[in-house]
């Protein structure tokens, strides 16, 4: 694991910056405290990153749960109650690892999973221009469409752009310069520039800006425009950031509705971010899904035993560790570290951090997500790939993460379903030249209800005083309403004098009496 501490190190720090404001942020967007969100992200980095087989992925607090988190704090009776939950929910997490419930991970098209990583790179990007012209009123971290301020995605840009800070907007700008020149041009310079990552010199130079111009009016940078981590007095108060759960409601059913509602949302956030980072892999690693679930659900049950959020592996902060060069889950790891060492130690010092630093940071995040090269990409590919491509894209934009993946995943069976109907069969029509047809109809390897409508068509299309060649040799499955189609064609076809030659595996036979006879079976079933 330490084999490759110079690239994993680096990554870790990006990693850490990026952590930070999203944990505090998804905490606030939930109703729950701040503290429990870095509780989450330590938990998840530590924890999970330990006991992970996925060697980039990075676990902690997401934003496709806070709806949930929000609704569910309410309905239970406060967060202690809701705490439990996020206990049990874990639990069910590790059952669906010993299971292998990991397995529903390989059923999402490449175009869907494609689709989601290009979501979420154009909705970091939308969501952090807020931020990025310091207008702060919603929660870093929230991703839905509809904002907890009242705004859409879109009327937050607007209303942003109305309300903007001179001093977070202009060293966000130098931030983006940097970052842009970091990557394009430095590290190409010397290996320094490679250890040292843009993103921390980016935060370094935000906080000197924040420091060297307290006081001014115009240019200086307000507090509600910097990272807001809580502060301790004393290590004796350590423990008065901790909340626990209150076991003494578990026996009520409303509890075990939320903590399988977490368990199945957060499972399926996972394999789906699992998925997606695999892909960005350059090293084309395999995640084993069964033991992310597991790792997933250990963390769960001891982020609710501590106070904190549910955990999910969260793509944006994975995207962030492999554009940097996170080779190992020591990337993962040491970001847990670092968010606990850096609560403890230095809260006032990350207190200086503009948010509008961290945007400028997330937005290189999201352009690599997001490149307009990827559509031309899925464009060429047909439009089997573009299709769901694009909806998945936009049902993220518009809605969220779940609903976005469902409708390219509906869209994507369509597809699968329209060329199921497309290639029922293969049709090739000779003319023997004394006016005689001869038709020669193959049948795919597996003929199902879906293909009645296609089949029944060029049947119905088949002229008079022609002939019939029927091989079902390659056929492996037949529906048993394609054989009651056959049998009802069989009376058609004697009086419009067609000839019918059936060739399969056992024989040729020419006009057969019945077709259910001949495979064997009796009415209703299927081969």
């Amino acid at each position: 694991m330490f084999k490759y501490i110079k690239n994993d190190l680096p990554a870790s720090v990006v990693v850490f910056f990026v952590a930070l404001p999203l944990c505090l942020g998804i905490a606030l967007a939930s109703g729950a405290p701040l503290f429990s969100g870095l509780i989450a992200g330590i938990v998840g980095g530590i924890v999970v990153g330990a006991l992970s087989g996925s060697q980039l992925g990075v676990s902690g607090p997401a934003a496709g749960l806070a709806a949930i988190v929000l609704t569910a704090i309410g309905t239970l009776g406060g967060f202690e109650n809701f705490l439990v939950a996020v206990v049990l929910g874990g639990i069910i997490q590790i059952l669906f690892g010993v299971l292998k419930g990991g397995i529903i991970a390989y059923y999402f098209p490449s175009s869907v999973i494609k689709g989601m990583l290009t979501g979420i790179g154009i909705i970091i990007i939308l969501k952090q221009i807020p931020h990025f012209f310091g207008y702060d009123a919603d929660p870093e971290g929230d991703q839905a469409f509809f904002q907890v301020d009242g705004e859409n995605t879109f009327s937050e840009i607007l209303v942003a752009l109305n309300n903007i800070s001179p001093g977070a907007t202009l060293i966000a700008v130098i931030a983006l310069a940097i970052l842009i020149l970091w990557d394009k041009v430095l590290t190409k310079k010397s290996k320094i520039f490679q250890l040292i990552q843009g993103p921390l010199v980016a935060v370094v130079l935000g906080i000197l800006y924040f420091i060297f111009t307290q006081g001014n009016s115009n240019w200086g940078i307000s507090p509600e425009h910097l990272v807001q981590v809580p502060v301790l007095e004393s290590f004796a108060n350590f423990g008065s950031l901790f909340q626990f759960p209150n076991f003494s409601v578990i026996g009520n059913p409303e509890i075990w509705i939320t903590a399988f509602t977490i368990a199945l949302v957060a499972s399926l956030e996972t394999l789906l971010c699992v998925e997606a980072t695999d892909k960005l892999d350059p090293y084309k690693r395999t995640t084993p899904a069964n033991r992310e679930l597991f790792a997933q659900g250990v963390g769960n049950s001891i982020s609710g035993l501590l106070g904190g959020l549910p955990i999910t592996q969260v793509i944006v902060r994975s995207s962030a560790n492999i554009q940097s060069g996170g080779r190992t889950k020591l990337a993962a790891i040491v970001h847990g570290f670092l968010l606990l060492i850096s609560v403890l130690l230095i809260p006032r010092l990350l207190n200086m951090i503009p948010l509008s630093v961290l945007a400028a940071v997330l937005f290189i995040v999201g352009f690599k997500l997001a490149k307009p090269s990827l559509f031309k990409t899925m464009y060429q590919l047909g439009w089997k790939q573009f299709v769901p491509f694009i909806v998945t894209v936009v049902g993220l934009v518009f809605t969220d993460l779940l609903i976005g993946i469902a409708l390219g995943l509906a869209v994507g069976i369509v597809v699968i379903l329209i060329k199921s109907y497309q290639n029922s069969h293969f049709l090739h029509i000779e003319d023997k030249g004394n006016g005689e047809n001869m038709i020669k109809m193959t049948l795919a390897e597996e003929v199902t209800f879906i293909n009645k409508g296609a089949i029944l068509k060029e049947l119905d299309r088949l002229p008079e005083n022609s002939y019939l060649e029927l091989d079902v040799r390659k056929t492996r499955y037949l529906d048993n309403d394609i054989i009651e189609i056959l049998e009802d064609f069989s009376g058609k076809a004697k009086s419009k004098n067609i000839n019918i030659k059936l060739i399969s595996e056992r024989g040729v036979v020419e006009n057969p009496e019945s077709y259910i006879k001949f495979f064997n079976l009796r009415p209703k079933q299927t081969a």
